[in-house]
């Protein structure tokens, strides 16, 4: 018997559920939307990981950073001089919080603005296809509901030679919150979060050395890329180990003895006074599914779905970081609004070919489509037009002048296959190669299009240019 009837339950209320849970609301359905999340004090808040202690608070502390590095590196180079620059990581922190506390907030306001019901607490699929949810309190009651929507998230990867303690080697999240700047730092993974976290801290002032098992940097970034964004990362001071295995944390009175094994060079060891250990995330899918709920796992903990990530179960779909794909918040949020759409008995789909990607360092780098290493394998024809920041005005005007733009096009269609893009803003300049891709335009409708001056786009523009061995205001240097 149940306790209350919806025609939506979503259980998670990170990006990809709460977009979920709105869009429904807005297709008229009756909906509620379970979330588990507690902040370090026990308060309740929405928005998941991605809000509470990814990708909000992390951008609050990359801008706040670089402002700092900037008024302590560059701002002279501007004629603006000063004394007594002081870092106040306190006010600092408080000011992430308080981003933090906002966007959060807005979700409730969302929520009520929606009818949607907002339940702090936990939800699990039953066999019966109904939800059971527990309140704060431990108290239990059943939703029954027409569709169930799985948007629990995902959590940090933890290594066995490096379990969390929640002081010295810590999450993502724990990164985020230090209270002093740590003088050495040890970053295992020199992924997208590594890198991230790596570079709010190495600005204000730590000793950054980031352990990556991988031999290739940035592997799933085009080479190119990944090869200036090494450059860049070096000369801001970041030491990045490459094909490095952790074996064994020592812990000590005042530190942290990490060893690891480079390939080739052996064991090799260095102190540090904090560790962060970003090597990856995975599902979050502990207590979601009772046994014989029918919605199955694959074995990578991954909910199985479809392309429009419907289960095994009729009317259970599951969207976001539980399913396969990238663990981005833009992609689970389009999930979410396909899914909603799919259950008001509307036509949608998602087009995953033209998902962005984006590493919000300094300089930023920003990609959709394939690279150039991925369409060589694929047998592709294509052509590849590069134009570099260093001949763009307003990137020298923003003392920003590093990196480029990259698109690779059809060698016979002229179809953009690709967008690479390393430097300033690139996490903005990517939104009209998105566009571009999403209605299968060419170099050529780039190259075509005015692009206003003096403006970062600009690089955009003369890359495709570059297509065709045609830019303007650089060297050509097409290739195909």
């Amino acid at each position: 018997m149940t306790d209350e009837s919806y025609d939506v339950v979503v259980i998670g209320a990170g990006p990809a559920g709460y977009i979920a849970a709105i869009r429904a609301a807005q297709n008229g359905l009756r909906t509620a939307c379970i979330d588990h999340w507690r902040n370090r004090d026990g308060s309740h808040a929405f928005g998941g990981t991605c809000l509470n202690a990814g990708c909000i608070p992390s951008k609050a502390l990359l801008e706040s950073s670089e402002l700092y590095y900037r008024a302590r590196e560059e701002f002279k180079v501007h004629g603006i001089g000063f004394e007594g620059l002081k870092l106040d990581l306190k006010a600092m922190q408080e000011r992430k919080n308080q981003v933090v506390r906002t966007m959060t907030g807005g979700i409730a306001q969302l929520f009520k603005a929606n009818r949607i019901e907002g339940l702090a607490g936990t939800g699990r699929l039953l066999k019966s296809g109904q939800v059971g949810y527990t309140d704060p309190q431990g108290k239990q009651r059943t939703l029954a509901a027409r569709a169930v929507i799985l948007a629990t998230g995902s959590t940090p990867v933890e290594l066995k030679s490096a379990p969390f303690d929640g002081e010295r080697i810590v999450d993502s999240w724990g990164a985020l919150d230090f209270d002093r700047v740590p003088k050495r730092l040890g970053v295992i993974g020199a992924g997208v979060i590594g890198l991230e976290l790596g570079s709010v801290w190495a600005r204000l002032g730590s000793e950054v050395i980031l352990v990556e098992a991988l031999p290739a940097f940035l592997p799933m970034a085009d080479a190119q890329v990944a090869k200036e964004a090494l450059r860049q990362f070096q000369k801001l001071g970041l030491k990045i180990e490459l094909a490095s295995k952790l074996t064994a944390v020592d812990r000590k009175k005042t530190g942290l003895t990490l060893h690891y094994e480079k390939t080739p060079g052996g064991e090799i060891t260095c102190d540090v006074d904090r560790l962060i250990v970003a090597v990856g995330r995975r599902p979050s899918v502990g207590n979601l599914l009772e046994e014989g709920s029918g919605v199955e796992c694959d074995e990578r903990g991954f909910i199985r779905v479809d392309d429009s990530c419907r289960t095994k179960r009729k009317d259970v779909y599951a969207i976001g970081d539980v399913v396969r794909g990238p663990m981005l918040a833009h992609k689970g949020e389009e999930e979410g609004v396909m899914v909603a759409d799919l259950i008001a008995g509307k036509n949608a789909e998602m087009n995953y070919d033209v998902i962005p990607s984006v590493i919000y360092t300094a300089p930023e780098i920003a990609w959709v489509g394939r690279n150039e290493e991925e369409l060589k394998k694929a047998g592709v024809p294509c052509r590849a037009g590069t134009f570099p920041f260093s001949a763009n005005g307003r990137a020298r005007a923003l003392e920003a002048a590093s990196g480029f733009v990259k698109i690779l096009a059809h060698q016979t269609t002229d179809e953009i296959l690709g967008v690479h893009i390393v430097g300033p803003m690139a996490s903005e300049l990517i939104a009209e190669a998105v566009l571009a891709m999403e209605f299968r335009a060419s170099a050529e409708d780039i190259a075509l299009t005015i692009h206003a001056h003096p403006t970062l786009s600009e690089a955009v523009h003369e890359a495709a240019l570059a297509v065709d061995g045609r830019a303007l205001n650089a060297i050509n240097r097409a290739r195909g």
